[in-house]
């Protein structure tokens, strides 16, 4: 065997025993726009975490000599209408709304996963009943819901978490039933079965870790649209209550002062922006570099 044909075969078996995961990695960095989204998300979650630290301002002082100031070297994004330091309230805003993403999509997996592996590995009657709930919720647009559920629990923003959780539900029982519905009739579950494995056993050890992948991605998504679901529930006084900080209780207070102090809205929403745009981003490159047919 020449030296060229061994170094070939070698890369080889090294290519196959590559972990998935540090090839999945390996994918995503070769992604600018993906890399871009975990910055940007890493900066938000560094923010939150530090807030005490990074914020200039006491983000619920107010200041009446510092009424709806414009940015300046005193404060870098101005005063909202009670002279409270705008760029603190984003700093401590960043807390709300990353909790709300992260808390509420953690209860739609924790629901929605186990929910569509028992709908699609069990199927007949049960995949059935349980189908019709999830058309019946998904017939039902995702913020209605949410602000039908957030105004039965009360206007806070835990049950803002909750309400945006359940709302996101269905859409991962789908999603865990189809993948589950395709993984179960793979040869490596039909073998698992033949050797007397228990269907319990077969679902969380072989069917379940080959089901995580599209997870992540739609986790990754469904984070974005539970930030603005959190925004929009405290724009309407249903999710973080006054005076916590929120981005979207910084908005409902700056509609009435978009002409006078446009900064009290620009900011806040720019802060939304760029924090969907980022799991957005990080989401599409997951979606790429977890896709075993990519090449």
């Amino acid at each position: 065997m020449t030296a060229t044909t061994l170094s070939t075969a070698t890369a080889a078996t090294d290519a196959r025993e590559e972990n998935p995961w540090a090839r999945a990695w390996r994918r995503l960095r070769r992604r600018k726009g993906a890399m871009v989204g975990l910055v940007i998300v890493l900066l938000f979650v560094v923010l939150a975490l530090a807030a005490p630290l990074v914020a200039p301002y006491d983000p619920i002082a107010t200041s009446w000599s510092a009424v709806r100031k414009p940015p300046s070297w005193a404060h870098w994004l101005g005063t909202d209408e009670v002279g409270r330091d705008v760029l603190s309230r984003i700093i401590w805003g960043a807390r709300a709304s990353l909790s709300a993403g992260l808390v509420s999509v953690g209860i739609a997996l924790a629901f929605g996963v186990p929910l569509g592996l028992l709908a699609g590995y069990a199927g007949g009657w049960v995949d059935a009943l349980l189908s019709r709930i999830v058309d019946a919720m998904l017939a039902v647009p995702f913020l209605i819901l949410a602000i039908a559920l957030a105004a039965f629990l009360g206007p806070s923003l835990s049950n803002a978490m909750i309400a945006i959780g359940v709302t996101a539900t269905p859409v991962f029982i789908r999603l865990t039933r189809g993948q589950t519905i395709a993984a179960k009739v793979e040869d490596y579950v039909e073998a698992a079965r033949a050797v007397g494995n228990p269907h319990w056993r077969i679902a969380l050890r072989h069917v379940l870790p080959n089901i995580v992948p599209p997870l992540l991605v739609q986790a990754s998504l469904a984070i974005a649209g539970a930030i603005i679901a959190e925004a929009a529930l405290s724009f309407l006084g249903l999710g973080q209550q006054p005076p916590a900080p929120s981005w979207g209780s910084m908005l409902n207070s700056a509609q009435r002062f978009i002409a006078q102090a446009p900064w009290m809205a620009f900011w806040p929403g720019v802060a939304i922006f760029l924090a969907v745009l980022s799991f957005n981003l990080l989401g599409d490159g997951l979606r790429d570099a977890l896709d075993p047919r990519h090449k």
